[in-house]
């Protein structure tokens, strides 16, 4: 008890010298535009800036901006570079990473580095200067020891005049946006337990939506909802319901293994102002890969959940891997489109790339199945998806413990399984992009397999911040990558370009061209119709985050963060052993005509 005092309070004097963390490093830039819910709301409009996390409430990450075009865009060149912080490891991990997207509002730029320093960047001019630096002081070795998978920060939210940021060690922080100076900051997710925060905020109306990582320490994963004017916690809905809440049903084990079910949110969520419905991505049930400990479709993981904004009450779910034997994650974010069906009316769809392989749609307005395709080359888990309810064909509600493709499926009597895609999935974080006028949709995928071990998972094993996982994987096979495009319109792919190694960043659409990035160091642009590649650019380092598209003064910039960290160098590296070539690093890439 001492021992876990003296952690808090010495958290407590970290969190409380936050506030006087900040310094500036050039004048102070032009007094900052409101960021108002209507703002928000039409952020679209404003072409010449990225003021959501994925661009817009949809999730298109999807640019009208088209002086770079599939024309020019072999005469790209860096136009500026800053070197971040942020690249010093903690915990289990060796080095930070860049996963983050930046912001861009009016030639200001607000880019995270793993640990959660804010920087404030005036990108006016041609050039940039870093105006001011929020550093939050995160206790490295605290957060770090149980992050699972990196030390990992993917970027910031804006409201009115405030930047609104997480940490890793689970705190949310308004910083003012003019000054750099911490305005406040509240405890959101509790390291205590094994709770840390990687995922940017979602700002709907005055609130900034949260999600959790940390389904391998055994956590109940939730969403939460902070009131940015009082600072109070408007609502929090669990992931993993409570006995008898819906859903609880699911959970058929003696073992109470829904107290430690997993369920992690660490993916920034979409929202659809129409319904007033916030879409966010649910992963992996714990421990992951012993099934048998929890037998039940284990709601709410491996799903999509759609929520109420103002009570974050449960409207729709649906549910890709029931009883999830293979770490399948469906904590990807929903991308919100409109879509003409055969009949004159209009489909209203969700599209998720999920971890397990398959491409779905989902009707947003009442959860119902649409359509679904694999976009990786091989699958091997189940032979395929039920074309009525978009389960896999093995499924059976009547077994409480799935084995889906059994020869292939680890579990206590099959303890080693060679299994596709492996368990960092067909596609991991990294986002996806949708071009609306050519109805292409743009998934940055890893082409896998791997092997896992299941250990038979017992009550007892259970700790606060040590790792539940019942097994683990091993890399014995080649990972590869590609970008695929599927034509939604027809729930078919109309393109597939393979790369050498996985995607890890992620993916940019503008009305011709596509952008990307490689974890060996080259930033690509492509044909956004043949997926031809038409330029390209090494940066010297790990490309592990994704690009964004950005307007000055009538000049068109793209801008990408460069820095390979999270799981991939420590959990995976042996797939792709040319990567052990790759220094770690923590830098801000610029591109322009």
């Amino acid at each position: 008890m001492m021992r876990k005092h003296v952690r808090s309070t010495l958290r407590a004097m970290l969190l409380a010298s936050a506030a006087f963390a900040c310094f500036q490093l050039a004048s102070p830039a032009q007094a900052a535009d409101e960021m108002t819910p209507e703002r928000l709301l039409n952020a679209d409009k404003e072409a010449g800036n990225w003021l959501h996390h994925h661009k817009n409430y949809s999730g298109t990450r999807f640019s009208t901006l088209k002086e770079i075009n599939k024309d020019n865009v072999k005469n790209l060149k860096v136009a500026w570079t800053m070197h971040l912080g942020g690249v010093e490891g903690g915990g289990i991990w060796s080095h930070g990473g860049l996963e983050g997207t930046p912001i861009v509002e009016n030639g200001m730029m607000y880019v995270t580095d793993g640990w959660g320093s804010v920087y404030k960047i005036d990108a006016r001019g041609g050039k940039g200067q870093l105006v001011w630096k929020m550093d939050p002081k995160t206790d490295h070795d605290w957060a770090g020891a149980i992050a699972c998978c990196g030390v990992d920060n993917r970027g910031v939210a804006l409201w009115g005049n405030l930047v609104v940021s997480h940490t890793l060690d689970g705190r949310l922080i308004a910083t003012n946006k003019e000054t750099g100076q911490v305005a406040w900051q509240r405890q959101v997710a509790d390291p205590d337990k094994g709770e840390v925060i990687t995922g940017a905020p979602l700002i709907v109306k005055n609130m900034a939506i949260t999600g959790v990582a940390g389904a391998e320490y055994g956590i109940r994963g939730w969403i939460a909802a902070t009131d940015l004017g009082t600072q109070k916690e408007v609502w929090r809905t669990h992931t993993i319901p409570a006995k008898g809440e819906p859903g609880s049903e699911t959970w058929k084990d003696s073992n109470d293994a829904a107290a430690a079910g997993g369920g992690s949110t660490w993916v920034t969520g979409t929202y659809d102002p129409a319904t007033d419905t916030i879409i966010w991505g649910v992963g992996n049930p714990g421990p992951d890969w012993d099934n048998a400990y929890r037998p039940g479709d284990n709601l709410y993981t491996d799903s999509s959940l759609a929520l109420d904004a103002n009570t974050g009450k449960i409207k729709w779910h649906y549910q890709h891997t029931p009883n999830d034997p293979y770490d399948y994650d469906s904590v990807a974010e929903n991308v919100l489109v409109d879509v003409p069906a055969p009949n004159g009316q209009t489909l209203k769809l969700a599209l998720e790339a999920d971890r397990n392989g398959f491409a779905y749609a989902i009707d947003r307005t009442n959860g119902k199945f649409i359509w679904g395709l694999p976009f990786v080359k091989k699958v091997t888990w189940t032979k395929g998806l039920d074309p009525e309810t978009g389960k896999p064909i093995e499924y059976d509600p009547k077994n409480p413990v799935q084995r889906y493709n059994a020869a292939v499926t680890p579990h206590r009597e099959n303890k080693v399984a060679d299994i596709c895609p492996g368990n960092m999935g067909g596609k991991n974080w990294p986002p996806t992009s949708y071009n609306p006028d050519l109805k292409l949709w743009y998934i940055p995928v890893i082409e896998s397999c791997n092997r896992i071990t299941v250990e038979e998972a017992t009550k007892d094993k259970l700790k606060p911040r040590e790792f539940w996982t019942g097994g683990g994987p091993s890399q014995p096979f080649k990972i590869t990558g590609s970008v695929t495009a599927i034509d939604v319109t027809t729930g078919k792919i109309a393109g597939k370009m393979e790369t050498p190694f996985p995607n890890l960043g992620g993916m940019l659409s503008t009305p011709d061209l596509v952008f990307t990035g490689q974890p060996s160091g080259e930033v690509m642009a492509l044909d956004a119709k043949t997926l031809q590649k038409l330029w390209e650019f090494n940066t010297g380092g790990g490309v592990n985050a994704p690009p964004v598209t950005f307007s000055v003064d009538g000049k068109q910039y793209v801008a990408i963060l460069v820095g390979l960290g999270g799981a991939w160098d420590k959990w995976f590296i042996e797939a792709t052993p040319e990567l052990k070539k790759i220094q770690p690093g923590s830098m801000l890439y610029v591109f322009a005509l």
